[in-house]
């Protein structure tokens, strides 16, 4: 059961988004008003209201890396299936801590490194990570659920299940193959990031400096439009700026960052997206998504970071060891320990508020990047469960309910039933 007022068949009726207990106690602050002032209440009245709206409402999240951390633990194809069932205190996401948070479809990134556009192999890795989704859902079908549109996500909420849409990270996956777009697409793809750490055949990487094509490649251009005839999403995390404007004019269907942040508070941070990008992105029709680690959020964060990553791969390159070595592991606990700043989860709808003021909340939603971007979360958005602090946080800020769904779920299906559309015509 997810929230007090769900059965079997849940329901995405506003009506019933808390319980008559709180109710109760909110109607008791605004006798003279039919109007609930949230503002007004204290901040563990808000958090109830919070749980209660995130277990009564659609959360989409735009992009968790789930499956590649499945599979570097080792539980691609020939082994045991990952145990997402349980909860568990390793990762951000499994099936507890997400019934906890009320996340009902959190993508799941089919990432390639950028390592397999040199040794190849990307479409192959693909392949297993896909089957390993699949796996878990034909591991625990009374649970977990694929989706491949807007629908079978309210259907699958109103059931109970947890969905679990995919969208590729990296466009190396289709290799050199225009025709593999279809193929990822049948077999459940939505979106399609089209760099990562790399530039590769489709366009340039934020993070590369080499620029080798100055933007979208002309195989780049071919699969923007193939992706819009098939009514595949196109992400635009990870790509140069020059790349964006690029895919902004040649997109005939609306564009996403599935998980970006805004950069007005990362100046000089190319990953994230600028006032320009935003207003592009809401011009055309599609949205921003949040990301939720603290080096996206905050510069100091950032500039704290990256010094402790440099003295770190000094002292493993002095220490003959890596990252995964257990003495490294220990070593960079105690040394960054206390050299970073604390990151809030006020922090996030710091960046929500930012798009919103610039273009307006129908342009905005939530892409944490769980499972991918380490230990650099912010206070109280650690894990999958936390997701009602947002609310919460949004809730103090004045956000009206309605204003509040569209940014867990309405803006992403907007965005996606207009990509559909444009497809069939």
């Amino acid at each position: 059961m997810k929230g007090l007022f769900c059965n079997s068949n849940r329901t995405i009726m506003k009506k019933n988004i808390y319980s008559i207990l709180i109710l109760g106690l909110l109607l008791a602050c605004q006798p003279n008003s039919g109007d609930i002032d949230y503002t007004a209440l204290s901040d563990d009245e808000r958090l109830e209201v919070a749980k209660e709206l995130a277990q009564n409402t659609i959360i989409v999240d735009g992009h968790m890396d789930l499956p590649f951390r499945m599979y570097n633990m080792g539980h691609d194809m020939r082994g045991e299936v990952f145990d997402f069932v349980s909860k568990s205190t390793e990762g951000n996401i499994d099936y507890v801590r997400a019934r906890e948070g009320g996340v009902d479809a959190p993508f799941m990134a089919i990432y390639i490194p950028a390592s397999y556009q040199e040794t190849g192999g990307a479409k192959g890795l693909a392949d297993t990570l896909i089957m390993m989704v699949e796996r878990m859902v034909d591991t625990w079908p009374d649970k977990l659920a694929l989706a491949r549109s807007p629908e079978d996500i309210e259907n699958n909420f109103k059931s109970g299940m947890l969905s679990l849409p995919m969208g590729i990270e990296n466009a190396a996956a289709i290799e050199d193959d225009l025709s593999n777009i279809e193929y990822f697409y049948n077999r459940g793809i939505r979106y399609m990031t089209l760099t990562h750490g790399k530039d590769n055949l489709v366009g340039d990487s934020s993070y590369d400096d080499a620029e080798t094509h100055g933007g979208l490649s002309d195989f780049g251009k071919e699969v923007v439009l193939e992706m819009n005839r098939l009514g595949m999403i196109v992400d635009v995390s990870h790509i140069t700026d020059k790349t964006f404007f690029d895919v902004a004019l040649i997109s005939k269907a609306p564009i996403v960052a599935t998980h970006s942040s805004a950069r007005k508070f990362t100046p000089g941070f190319e990953r994230n997206v600028s006032d320009e990008i935003i207003k592009k992105i809401a011009e055309k029709e599609g949205m921003v998504m949040i990301t939720f680690g603290g080096s996206f959020l905050d510069q100091e964060y950032s500039d704290a970071n990256a010094a402790i990553r440099a003295h770190v791969q000094e002292w493993l390159k002095e220490n003959n060891l890596s990252y995964r070595d257990e003495a490294a592991q220990a070593y960079i606990r105690e040394y960054a320990a206390d050299k970073k700043p604390v990151v809030h989860v006020s922090k996030v709808v710091d960046h929500i508020d930012h798009v919103v003021n610039l273009v307006g909340v129908d342009y905005v939603g939530l892409g944490s990047d769980f499972d991918g971007v380490g230990d650099t979360l912010p206070e109280g958005l650690k894990d999958a469960s936390m997701y009602p602090n947002i609310i919460a946080e949004l809730l103090k800020r004045g956000y009206a309910i309605e204003d509040i769904e569209k940014i867990c779920y309405k803006n992403f299906f907007r965005v996606w039933q207009q990509v559909n559309a444009i497809a069939e015509n």
